[in-house]
This record gives structure tokens, C-alpha cells and sequence, in this order.
């Protein structure tokens, strides 16, 4: 998932999410460049002969959860199979509550594919070398990993997306809000930071899309170190409340835990994964999250259209890696909660999200953005000045590139100016 560009930034890969990401310095594993549009899923219903085709899938945590990684990804798999035309009520297979043990991922693996999986989806991070040895031990089968970077040229890829975007859209809301409530102190409760790309990237974009809203934001970040722990996700929502008197809380862990001690206290939230407004409606603003259909429905198409042949599925998707973001429609920002957001919050929203899905601009770039607003209408000012990292080393220079590939290959390893690990 820390001084110069120019410096060999060593760090994991940037692919989770969302519950998982990280990994120790990987290659680049996709055969086209990292970032590279992916084929658009089809609108095509499947053949009515695929009736016999089996989906396969391996979740971290329940399939009947209400909120967060897994519910978010379980979605995402039964809304492409409904789009697609096949039956998850018969054709979806479900190993569920796997940890991220090996042993563990390669038994769920072969009761999938003893089950007659034809495509096998694990999607968290540590499920990544049992995935990577039984691709190769299943060579009748696809592999489809989610958050990773091992991958091969035939049965396996990798998958995620940018994630960062919609986090820097959250960051808006969340700053937006700190000015109204006076309160410049945000939280972040945070499975990981620089140690993984995917995370330290999530904070710093939610810290400039903050600041973009709010200069004096400060953004706490308290790490629990694991990818999904309620208890734990709790404990450190608290105490960024009564430590650093945070008046939004924020978070990259699974679930909804941190946006119900917002609410428990009284002040705001902006979750992930999944919209969290449910479960805390008088302190969500917004959360971060993915429409992880979009990938699906391309993946199981891609399978399905190996017929039986699955070593030609990398060649179907088009390249062993999959990335997409705000303008595929893959990552965004939830419905605005409006009766807690700050006045004009959607506006400006907005007016960045267009911003990004255009290509105009993105987050890491070393072009700053700030809004004036009038009459509900935003005018979005975009000043030339450095990206730094929060010890003042420049990290782009003013009007230089964006560093996304760097989220994306995992050299992303530092947090910028604003942001405290406490």
C-alpha cells in the first residue's frame, strides 16, 4: 500500500481497501501502465448457456454484514452477476470469515474450486500468496485478487483502484464542516500509515482535500494495525475525541465503529467503504467508497468469455492489473448527509469531482485548490505551490506531475504537511 520524488521512495504496494493493502516493495504488476484505462464493463446480458457457470469468492468477514469492506465487495459481486444475467442465489459460491492465515485461504480456495468455481475472487490483501500458489496449482480456473500485486500472464491478476480521489472529496466535507463548527482538529483512525502506500496515500489526500476547504486543518492519525478489529477501531476513535479534541473523525479501517463514537460524542464523521449514514445519521457527512460492480462485472465477463479456457483470462482483461477511479465510476463519495453537512458542501463537491474526471487536475500534484463561493456557485482557484511532506521536504514542485503512479506502484511512504501520527 520520504523526502524528494527523486528519491527511491520504498514502500508496499497501495492495493486494499479499502480493508487490506500493503505488502513489502512489489513490482509493477501489470502488463500495460499502471493507470491505464480498463475495459468497460458490458451492459450485455450474459448468454443464457451460462447457467452453469459458477463465481467464487472469499471474504474476510461475514457475508450478512450491514456496513463496511466485505459487505461493500459482496454487493459489488451480486449486483454485477444480477447485471450480467446469472443467479447468485445459485451460481454465487461463498467461503466467508477467512482470516488472512495461508492455510486458511487454501482450503477456502479448494472448497471453491471443489465446488466447481470457474472464477476464484479473495479479497483481502494477505490472501495474496495462497492465491498466487493455487493459480497455479488450478490452472482451470480464473484468479482475481483483490488489493494485491502478484499476478501472472494467464489465470491471475490484480485489482484496486483510486481510492485517493474520493478520499480527497471527503476530505472536502470534512473541512468544510471543522470551519463551520470552528474546530480545526480531524481524526483519522487508520488501520495502517506510511508502512503501505494504499493507506498513507488515503491520508494524505483526505489532509489536502481538507485543507483545500480549511488551511488550518490539522489532521490526527491513530493507528491500530490491523485492517479490521471493531474494538480496536473504537478504542482509537476515542481517544482522537478526547486526546485531540477532534471534531470530524475519519477512517481507513472495515467498520462503522469510528462514525458511532462520532455520533456517541456529538460531533462528525466521514466513513469508508460503504455509506455509514445508517448507522450513525446525525454525525456521518459522507464516506469514501467503491462501486466494486464495476469491477466485477468486467472480471466475470472476462471469465466467462475464456470459455473454459482460463488461461486466457489476463488477455481478456486486457493486461494482469486493474486500476480505475473517479471517472470509471470505480471510487466516489457517497450522498451528502445535508442535514449535517456544512452549507454548500455538495457544491464544491462536485465542482471537484468533475475537476478530477476530466483530468484537468488530481490530488498529488503540486497545484493546491481553494474555492470561493457565492449564490451556491463555486469558483475553484487553483495556486501553484509545492506538495511537501509534513518534516518540509519538497515531494513535487510547484506545478509539477502528479505522483498518482506512485500511490498506485506503492513509492508513496511519507505524509504531508498537517498530518500527525499520534
Amino acid at each position: 500500500m520520504k523526502k524528494l520524488l527523486a528519491m527511491a521512495l520504498a514502500a508496499a504496494m497501495s492495493l486494499s481497501l479499502a480493508a487490506c493493502g500493503g505488502g513489502d516493495t512489489p513490482p509493477a504488476a501489470s502488463s500495460k501502465p499502471a493507470g491505464s484505462n480498463p475495459p468497460a464493463a458490458s451492459s450485455t446480458p450474459a448468454p443464457a448457456d451460462n447457467g452453469d457457470f459458477k463465481v467464487g469468492a472469499i471474504y474476510i468477514t461475514s457475508q450478512n454484514d450491514v456496513a463496511g469492506y466485505t459487505f461493500q465487495h459482496h454487493n459489488g459481486i451480486t449486483t454485477a452477476m444480477k447485471d450480467i444475467g446469472l443467479d447468485p442465489a445459485k451460481q454465487l459460491l461463498i467461503v466467508d470469515n477467512v482470516a488472512e492465515n495461508y492455510d486458511d485461504v487454501c482450503k477456502a480456495i479448494d472448497t471453491l474450486a471443489n465446488q466447481g468455481a470457474n472464477v476464484i475472487f479473495g479479497i483481502s490483501f494477505g490472501y495474496i500468496d495462497a492465491m498466487n500458489d493455487k493459480a497455479e496449482e488450478y490452472p482451470d480456473i480464473c484468479f482475481s485478487h483483490g488489493t494485491g500485486y502478484m499476478a501472472n500472464e494467464t489465470n491471475f491478476n490484480n485489482y484496486f483502484g483510486r481510492i485517493y480521489q474520493a478520499r480527497y472529496l471527503a476530505g472536502i466535507a470534512a473541512g468544510m464542516k471543522s470551519v463551520e463548527t470552528g474546530n480545526n482538529s480531524i481524526g483519522y483512525v487508520a488501520a495502517y500509515n506510511t508502512e503501505y502506500a494504499e493507506t498513507c496515500s488515503g491520508i494524505n489526500a483526505f489532509a489536502l482535500g481538507a485543507q483545500s476547504a480549511n488551511p488550518d486543518a490539522a489532521v490526527y492519525v491513530k493507528k491500530i494495525n490491523t485492517w479490521g478489529d471493531e474494538n480496536l477501531e473504537r478504542q482509537a476513535a476515542q481517544a482522537l475525541v478526547d486526546t485531540y479534541n477532534c471534531g470530524v473523525v475519519s477512517q481507513h479501517c472495515d467498520s462503522a465503529q469510528p462514525q458511532l463514537v462520532a455520533a456517541e460524542n456529538n460531533v462528525f464523521g466521514c466513513g469508508y467503504n460503504s455509506d455509514m449514514t445508517e448507522q450513525a445519521p446525525t454525525a456521518h457527512i459522507t464516506a469514501a467508497i467503491w462501486h466494486w460492480n464495476v469491477y466485477y462485472q468486467t472480471a466475470i465477463e472476462a471469465a466467462m468469455a475464456c470459455e473454459g479456457d482460463a488461461s486466457k483470462f489476463v488477455e481478456k482483461m486486457g493486461g494482469n492489473a486493474y486500476y480505475a477511479g473517479l471517472k470509471e465510476g470505480f471510487v466516489d463519495a457517497s450522498p451528502v448527509n445535508e442535514a449535517v453537512a456544512a452549507p454548500n458542501t455538495v457544491a464544491v463537491m462536485d465542482a471537484v469531482r468533475e475537476l478530477i474526471k476530466s483530468g484537468e487536475w488530481d490530488v498529488f500534484t503540486g497545484v493546491k485548490l481553494s474555492y470561493n463561493i457565492a449564490d451556491g456557485k463555486v469558483e475553484i482557484v487553483k495556486t501553484d505551490a509545492p506538495l511537501m511532506d509534513n518534516q518540509g521536504s519538497e515531494i513535487v514542485p510547484a506545478g509539477g506531475p502528479s505522483v498518482d503512479d506512485g500511490v498506485i506502484k506503492g513509492s508513496m511512504n511519507y505524509n504531508v504537511q498537517g498530518v500527525q501520527e499520534g
